[in-house]
This record gives C-alpha cells, structure tokens and sequence, in this order.
C-alpha cells in the first residue's frame, strides 16, 4: 500500500506539522551541544528519534520509515564513510612510513608561522579537495595535516569546517549547481553566475575571519597583507570562473590561484612576528627548520600519496568519465566503453524493498522511486584508495604493512562511520515523511520578507542531509516556485539556497562527525558543534540580508 505525503498530518496545520517536523533537529542539537552525548549516541537516538515522528505524527507506515532508515545508512556508507575510510588510510600511511615529517617540514619552510600554514592547508587546499571530491575528502585530509604540522585536534578540525564554506557551493566539479538544473529547468549557467555574485563577497572575509579566531584581532592584522593576497585571489578567480567559465571549475581554479600566490608571496614577504601556539612558545627559538633538511625528490616522494590523490580525483570528476565509471557511458571512445563495463559490474542499485514507488509526492503525486546506491567504482572514495595502492609502491611498503594499517583505520573511526549512518538514515525518514518540505513550505509563507529567509531553507538542507547538492535538489523547485509567488527573481532563490547552504555544512551532522574522525576526537563531536555553530549562523545572516539587497536594491547584481 503506498503512503502519500501529507505536509499538514499535525491537527491538519502547516505551523503544528513544522513544529513537530522541527523536533529532530533540536534534539540533536541538545544532545550534542548541551547534553554533550558522543557523536555515536547522539545518532542513533536522533534517528529514533525521527523514526517514532515519522509513524506516529505523519503516518508513515512502519516498514516504510525503517527501510528508509536503510536507504540513508547505505549512502551513509558509500560514498560518504568511503571517503573517510580512505582518506584517513592514506594519510596514516604517510605518518606510519614517516614521511609526514618531510611534509611537515616542506610547509614550514615556506613559513613557520601558524597563522600562514592555515591559510595554505585549510583554506586553499581545502578548497582545491572541496572542488575535486568533495563530500568529506576536503575536512579530512586538510584536517588531518595540520593536527600533523602541530595544531590542536579541536581547532585543526574546526578551522577546517569553517574554511570549507568558500568552495562548497560548486564543490564536485560543481555538481551542486548542475543538480539544480533539472528540477528547474533553469540554465546551470545562469545559476553559476549569480552564485559567483554571491559566494565570492563572503569568501574573501573567510582567511581574515580564520586567523581572528585563530588569534584575536591584532595578530590577524599582523598578517593582513597574507590574508588579502589568499582571500581576494580566491574571490575573484571565483567570480571570473563562475561567471565565464561555469560551475564545474571555480574551486579547483581558485584554490590553485590562492595557493601559488600566496606560497610566492611569503618568498618575499614575511610577517614580523612567528606566531606558534602558546604550547610551543617555550620552545620556539630552538624549533627552527634549519636542524633538518631534505632534497626536492625526498619532498616530491612525500607528498606523492597527495599528488597523486589530486590527479585520481580530478579524472573521477570528469563528468564523461564519471559516467563511465558508473556504467552509464554510451560513447563510442573504446578505453571509456571498457571502463563503462567494469563500471557497471561494479555498480548495484537494486530497489529498496517496501519504499521504491511506495511513496507518493506530496508535490507533484508522483511516485518516488528509492534505490541502494552502489557505484563502487565511480565512488571518490576509489580514487582515494587507489591513491594509497599507488603509494605503497612509492614507499616501498609491504602488503602485510599496508593491510595492518587499513585494518587499524577502520577501527579507529568505526564509531563516526555509525554516527554518519544514523544521520544520513534520519535525513532519509525526514524527506521520505514530508517533514523537511513542510518546514520549507512554512517558510516560504513569509511573503515580502521570503528573499531574506530564503537561504535559511538550504541551510537546514545541508544542516540535515550533509550536502549541498541535496539540499539543492530537494529545495531548488521549492525555491523556484515561491520566488515567482512573491516577486522575487527565481533565479536569486536558487542561488540563495546554495549560499545559504554552505554556511550549514560546519555545523552538518556528517561534516562534525568526519573532522572529529580525521583528528582523533571520537566522542568529542559536540565540542567541534559548540565551536562551529555560532559562526555558521553568523555566516548565515549575512547570506540573508545579502539576498535581502539583491533582491530589493542591488538587483542590477543578477544576471
């Protein structure tokens, strides 16, 4: 029997149905930031949590919301906790061979400042991985490498969050963008263009707003001249790619441009103080670069494993290739037909028992379809792992040594890999009851004021599901529609919900649970919420009023 959303099931009220369809989402908040449960717990309850809603108040039947719950663990598995799984992996492979002390010391000697290498790592590569991968790749890696150079777990992991805002909009080779294409109807073009109107003019306060939380404000003006060369390199190469290129390249682009500019600016330029922590203060005048030294072929051979993740990775988001490695090619290139055929060996998608085609939209009353979605091959979290094959050869490791350390990665970040399963499920039960549209419908019933709260729509969207993409496609016609309804341009809507949606991201469930898993703080999920959150929302307002003027006064700004 098939069950058919009902965005009013609550007493036959939009407003008690959102109160209720909200009640997930503050919970998890309070098990986390007040309650301070283990990121593990607070999953699990939370889908519980969102399970019990789902049947009781919005009468989804019960095998429904379970195998929901299903759906959104598989995902949560692949690609997602593959990503972590291997990103992990091949950075403990460069700690275990120690070859992490030659990377540690190549980034000192372009600065031993802390403040810098946070600009280089956090911002710029961050957002080269955010364009080429995405998902988690991006907090992992770059995480993991400064809690590696000697920064603290909790803020190697939480400046790693906040420096992921700049790039999410058109991370994946911009798939977030092109995800809106479709449902809209609405050239991703266009889109590209007006986000890259938005996106850059918060982007370029990102490295300032990095080291003032890093260090206050008259540290941060130490390195003002830094900051400006990462930032403003960074915000224009995005709006100039944006604009004239399309949403595929801007991160990629940009992270290049901001990293090389400032790695030469600092050849010229230094700051007058190094700033280290306070923990290394004491021994700071006897910690110089000059004890060691090692040849440019021991420093190529060291970062290999991360050179070679970055050429997987881009070919993995090639969209042509991307389609063959999912088995959907239908070219006629012979290499990418062969390709095509391991792809779609290695491809699963069978139907989700009791839920494919068992619920209707409330929207549109067409049946949803529900599937598990396996692509093995075409998963990023492949590319990584064939990154760490490559790099075993490089390092001469044996496959025992090599096996002993995937093994060891697994159990060190089995707890996360829970917690995004049960956060990924609860996304799931959330869209299957209706619960994440009857909070959009609530606020697109603001009116005249809707282009302010507009963002505030992709921002739960990526707070819940993790991803800007989905938080995309599930509010872009939402977006579109409501726009229309109040005046304001759809085409504005659409690329509010995306800027919006990246201030979300530091604060998403999967994003604190895979920093925590890079940085050793199992456990300490709601440390890293409690740090985040109130820059996200800050963020946040600033998307809002933005859209606001664009709307109302700056509309010569859209396209």
């Amino acid at each position: 029997m098939a069950f058919t959303q009902n965005f009013t099931a609550v007493g036959d009220s939009l407003t008690w149905s959102a109160i209720v369809a909200v009640i997930p989402m503050l919970y998890f908040f309070w098990a986390l930031a007040i309650k301070k449960m283990k990121g593990y717990m607070a999953g699990v309850t939370t889908l519980l949590v969102s399970l019990v809603l789902a049947v009781t108040a919005f009468k989804v039947p019960v095998g429904t919301a379970i195998m929901s719950a299903t759906q959104g663990a598989v995902y949560g598995l692949v690609p997602i906790g593959w990503i972590i799984v291997t990103s992990v992996f091949l950075y403990n492979i460069t700690v275990k061979t120690g070859n992490f002390t030659i990377i540690r010391y190549s980034v000192l000697s372009i600065t031993e400042d802390r403040r810098i290498q946070a600009l280089l790592v956090a911002f710029s590569f961050g957002a080269f991985l955010e364009g080429a991968a995405g998902f988690g790749a991006p907090v992992a890696i770059s995480a993991a490498l400064l809690v590696g150079l000697g920064f603290n777990p909790l803020y190697a992991a939480g400046l790693c969050l906040i420096a992921n805002t700049a790039p999410v909009a058109f991370g994946a080779i911009g798939v977030p963008i092109t995800a809106m294409e479709g449902p809209t109807g609405i050239s991703a073009i266009e889109i590209s263009k007006m986000v890259g109107r938005q996106l850059p003019m918060l982007a370029v306060f990102i490295p300032f707003f990095l080291i003032f939380i890093m260090t206050g404000f008259k540290k941060a003006l130490e390195v003002m001249p830094a900051i400006l060369v990462s930032g403003v390199s960074f915000a224009a190469t995005q709006f100039l790619s944006s604009n004239y290129l399309g949403p595929e390249l801007p991160d990629v682009l940009s992270a290049l441009v901001s990293l090389v500019a400032l790695a030469v600016f600092m050849k010229f330029w230094q700051p007058k103080t190094i700033y280290r922590f306070a923990s290394e203060r004491e021994v700071a005048a006897a910690s110089t670069v000059s004890k060691e030294s090692y040849s440019g072929a021991a420093i190529a051979k060291a970062w290999s494993p991360f050179i070679i993740l970055t050429v997987f990775i881009s070919f993995w988001g090639i969209p042509t290739i991307k389609t063959a490695l999912t088995g959907h090619y239908e070219g006629t290139n012979v290499i990418l037909k062969g390709v095509n055929a391991v792809g779609q060996a290695l491809t699963f998608m069978p139907e989700v028992p009791f839920l494919h085609n068992k619920v209707i939209n409330g929207t549109t009353g067409d049946p949803i379809a529900a599937f598990y979605k396996l692509e093995l091959l075409g998963a990023a979290g492949t590319a990584i792992l064939l990154a760490a094959i490559v790099s075993k050869f490089i390092f001469k490791m044996s496959w025992l040594d090599w096996g002993k350390i995937f093994i060891e990665t697994i159990n060190e970040i089995k707890y996360p890999l829970i917690t995004i399963c049960c956060v990924v499920g609860y996304a799931y039960v959330t869209n299957v009851a209706g619960m994440m549209t009857t909070l959009g419908l609530v606020l697109a019933k603001t009116g005249a004021l809707f282009p302010f709260f507009s963002p505030v729509l992709g921002w739960i969207g990526v707070f819940i599901t993790g991803s800007d993409t989905s938080a995309n496609v599930l509010f872009a016609k939402l977006q579109q529609v409501t726009a229309e309804s109040v005046g304001m341009n759809p085409l504005l809507a659409l690329a509010a919900n995306s800027s919006g949606g990246v201030t979300g991201k530091m604060i998403s469930p999967q994003s604190i649970a895979v920093a925590a898993a890079a940085v050793g703080l199992v456990g300490r999920e709601s440390e890293l919420l409690r740090f985040t959150l109130k820059y996200s929302v800050w963020m946040l307002l600033f998307i809002c009023i933005l859209t606001f003027l664009q709307s109302n006064v700056l509309a010569w700004m859209i396209p």
